[in-house]
């Protein structure tokens, strides 16, 4: 059995706008529902979720038929953590709270197999097809995607050397956290946000690293896709539930 190819990597390597969805419902039937809407991936969190390791399991079954790609974000950057969800078959990982480059080093060791990391090794995983992907071990690092997330003001300060560590492949900004360390908590969308992330992306497009975020606040999000972003959450599924279900409501007042 061939390795399962990263669409989403790939797409990030050849510089075409993924548009994304942000998953916080632990419910393996919504992310089936959503997996046919259209978006070019999903990203699961398990950071600000309730969501465990055997759900993200059936996230990934629920949008395998679908082409869509699935992103995993752990609770932190660790590799014990890192380790489960590789070999849970995640292919690709957003890391939060990434505030240097030691760091994001330490993330790319633990998506990596020795000698050149510490990923634990294991043959017989969902990852490995159950033992049926010939060369997994030497293999897996092509396919798999590794983001970390920048949302602190000293990341910001680090975000050149953060996005240079080699296996880096993209940079995520997050406005909310971000919006808190920069002093506006509650104000994603404060000016001095809006300017530190489109100038960070901005950044990142002279360093060719792809860069990425996540809103609700779609004129920012276009300022952002102007500026060069390339992986683009556009909504998160609860919020599209409560506000499609206050909107009804409203119909019927």
């Amino acid at each position: 059995m061939n390795l399962p190819p990263n669409h989403f990597k790939a797409a990030l390597r050849a510089g075409q706008r993924q548009i994304g969805l942000w998953s916080s419902l632990a419910d393996p039937n919504a992310a089936e529902l959503l997996a046919g809407c259209g978006y070019d991936w999903m990203m699961f969190d398990t950071e600000h979720s309730t969501a465990s390791l055997n759900e993200v399991v059936g996230f990934l079954r629920a949008l395998a038929p679908y082409p869509v790609s699935a992103v995993v974000r752990p609770g932190w950057n660790n590799p014990v953590e890192i380790k489960k969800l590789l070999d849970a078959g995640a292919q690709t990982l957003l890391i939060p709270y990434v505030q240097n480059a030691e760091e994001a080093r330490a993330a790319v060791a633990a998506v990596t197999y020795p000698p050149h990391g510490l990923r634990g090794v294991s043959g017989i995983t969902r990852a490995t097809r159950y033992g049926a992907v010939a060369g997994y071990a030497t293999r897996a690092q092509e396919e798999i995607c590794l983001l970390v997330q920048v949302e602190t003001r000293e990341a910001l300060l680090q975000l050149r050397e953060i996005a240079q560590v080699p296996g880096v492949d993209g940079v995520f900004f997050g406005p909310a956290d971000l919006a808190a360390s920069l002093g506006h908590p509650g104000q994603p969308s404060h000016p001095e946000v809006r300017k530190a992330i489109l100038d960070g992306i901005g950044v990142l497009g002279d360093l060719g690293v792809p860069a990425g975020i996540l809103s609700l606040d779609q004129d920012f999000l276009r300022e952002a896709k102007a500026a060069g972003a390339l992986f683009i959450a556009v909504d998160i599924d609860s919020g599209l539930l409560r506000r499609a279900a206050l909107a009804r409501r409203a119909e019927w007042s």
